[in-house]
């Protein structure tokens, strides 16, 4: 699959369009944001149907709590915040008043992961993936592109239940196109291999790809796999791959603890025993910077990947594991 890197588009623009277009098919469909529609996008749904849009100021928690009261006389809530405040500070609403009762909101994380740059630590959620993956009744999903993004926000609207959907901030490549179609059951193999399988979602896909491209090259057949769902897990796809490579990595922006690597070693643990490599951020917090210097730093462009990618390879063919 050949990726430009030059061709990109905002994944928040695809995300608050779709609010809209959804938004003239349901008129049971309402957004709340905490003063943040601008960067989130939902603006362009306010714009439209300002009497469903609400603003609940810098009171995440009390959006959440309003948001489960919408959804239990019928409404169909899209509630909207950076990811680290959507998932950290309203923790406890989510929980109690949206999953235990197993309420129909969607919970939209928006600036995930260190690629929201300049903000810094405390506005870089690598725990938010882990959060909402532990609490029952949640589904999780991880779109990569803005096609994608718009294809599962669609399907939220159409799910009943509780949903989190963690997207960046910075535009990300255009992988898919018009005949993309979401699945929630399904991982997708985007490159087919026979030496690795790389998991991953979000905007590292771009970059895994490109990697792949570059290992090609010089004789590492990777299978790419894109798993926009780490809740529920599809994973017999996960497992088919690794029977073929016998050697699995994880790719992801956010914490290697609790994040798609783990849910990929839970699974691999408990039904094919396999070595897995996570590559991700490792205990510690994000720092300022450019996106696209924290994505180099953090090890997790397409060069960087795919020197690791080659390292881990040769390290356990010399080790007689693949």
């Amino acid at each position: 699959m050949n990726i430009d890197k030059t061709k990109t588009s905002s994944i928040r623009k695809a995300f608050g369009k779709t609010l809209t277009e959804i938004g003239e098919l349901n008129e049971r469909v309402v957004v709340m944001d905490a003063d943040l529609a601008c960067s989130t996008q939902t603006q362009m749904f306010g714009n439209k149907f300002p009497d469903r849009f609400f603003n609940s100021g810098i009171a995440e928690q009390d959006m959440i709590a309003t948001a489960a009261g919408l959804a239990s006389e019928g409404k169909i809530p899209f509630v909207a915040s950076f990811a680290m405040f959507a998932t950290g500070r309203t923790y406890d609403q989510i929980r109690n008043a949206i999953c235990y009762p197993n309420f129909n909101v969607k919970i939209v994380g928006t600036h995930g992961g260190v690629t929201v740059g300049e903000d810094g630590a405390t506005h870089q959620a690598l725990e938010d993936i882990s959060l909402m993956r532990n609490i029952p009744h949640m589904t999780v999903i991880v779109p990569a592109d803005s096609r994608e993004c718009e294809e599962a926000i669609k399907y939220a609207s159409l799910h009943d239940g509780p949903m989190y959907i963690r997207i960046s901030r910075c535009n990300v490549p255009d992988i898919f196109d018009e005949h993309y179609h979401f699945n929630i059951h399904k991982a997708v193999v985007l490159e087919e291999g026979t030496d690795v399988s790389v998991f991953t979602n979000g905007e590292t896909l771009a970059e895994v790809l490109l990697a792949a491209e570059e290992l090609k090259a010089e004789g590492i057949s990777v299978e790419v796999i894109n798993v926009p769902v780490v809740k529920p897990l599809d994973y017999q796809t996960v497992i088919d791959s690794v029977k073929k490579t016998k050697f699995a990595v994880t790719v992801e922006n956010h914490s290697i603890i609790g994040g798609l690597g783990s849910a990929i070693c839970e699974t691999l643990a408990s039904r094919y025993p396999t070595k897995v490599y996570r590559v991700g951020i490792h205990d510690e917090f994000g720092q300022s910077g450019k996106s696209d210097q924290l994505i180099e730093y953090y090890g997790l462009d397409s060069k960087t990947l795919a020197k690791r990618i080659r390292t881990m390879y040769k390290k356990e063919q010399e080790q007689g594991n693949i």
